[in-house]
């Protein structure tokens, strides 16, 4: 069923909200510091979001951030997707962020939701399941897709979640490459990733980033000095990584992806080095990624 309320998975130490209507996004996602207080690990919103853009974290499928200018060509077809965000001509973020999604198994610290897709502007019918999975000290996420067309279709994942910051809070991870966009952001040029692009233990609030890094490690740490926490952000199934770090602060994404952003506009015989895959009749990609808290 499609539940239009909050879904609450919990352990002594750390407390889910989902909101499968909305995008099948995490609504909040809280701790429990060592004075026994609640406290934000993500961006959360009070009662049901709006969309997903106010949630904690919502899923990418089947491609992460934008397709330039809403066409992309595969095996002969033209694709063409309309724009999904006020202002950006080139939709980004897949499908499944703006759809309702159906809650298939509920416990106490553990739920899964699933979303079919039929085709339509994305011309390809598939199925996306995500997993929670509470214990005391991380959540663990899977998201799949399953190609349910009688045809191969192209497929990417990834998770969007936002941290709350400060001018104290540190990112520590490592990257080997960025790519430095233009004022639609979309990549530009593939660099080194140095100086303002260097990801190892730098502030991280109000950076004026949005960028796309390659060669991650698939380990992040965000350091918050006086929460007596860090959080470890990783996904063994991740090359890639989104950061977005606007300059008026308060908050940071940083997204574990399968695949460079617009890399759909690519030829298809770069897509396996710039992390997309191609799907037969049946086949499943999956991304599992871990939120974990780390007492400091």
């Amino acid at each position: 069923m499609i539940d239009q309320q909050l879904v609450r998975l919990a352990t002594d130490s750390l407390a889910l909200w989902l909101a499968p209507a909305i995008g099948g996004s995490i609504a909040r996602f809280e701790g429990r510091t060592a004075a026994g207080e609640w406290a934000p690990i993500l961006r959360g919103a009070d009662g049901l979001p709006a969309n997903a853009l106010d949630a904690g974290s919502f899923p990418l499928v089947p491609y992460c951030n934008r397709i330039r200018n809403g066409r992309f060509t595969f095996r002969g077809r033209e694709v063409r997707i309309r724009p999904n965000m006020a202002g950006d001509p080139s939709p980004l973020h897949g499908d499944g962020w703006q759809a309702p999604w159906e809650i298939t198994h509920q416990s106490s610290d553990e739920a899964e939701l699933l979303y079919r897709h039929a085709p339509g502007e994305w011309p390809w019918a598939y199925e996306a399941r995500q997993h929670f999975r509470l214990d005391e000290r991380c959540l663990d996420l899977r998201l799949s897709c399953r190609n349910l067309a009688d045809e191969v279709m192209p497929c990417g994942l990834g998770q969007h979640p936002y941290f709350p910051c400060s001018s104290s809070t540190r990112l520590d991870t490592r990257v080997m490459e960025v790519w430095t966009i233009d004022d639609q952001v979309l990549p530009v040029e593939r660099l080194p990733a140095r100086g303002r692009y260097d990801l190892v233990d730098r502030p991280i609030c109000g950076q004026q980033l949005d960028n796309g890094f390659g060669g991650w490690s698939g380990e992040a740490r965000i350091r918050r000095p006086g929460e007596r926490a860090d959080i470890i952000l990783s996904s063994p199934d991740s090359s890639y990584f989104q950061v977005y770090s606007p300059a008026e602060g308060g908050l940071f994404v940083a997204e574990p992806v399968t695949h460079a952003n617009a890399a759909l506009n690519e030829p298809e015989e770069l897509w396996p080095s710039l992390g997309l895959r191609v799907l037969a009749p049946g086949e499943e990609m999956v991304l599992n990624a871990r939120i974990a808290l780390v007492r400091s």
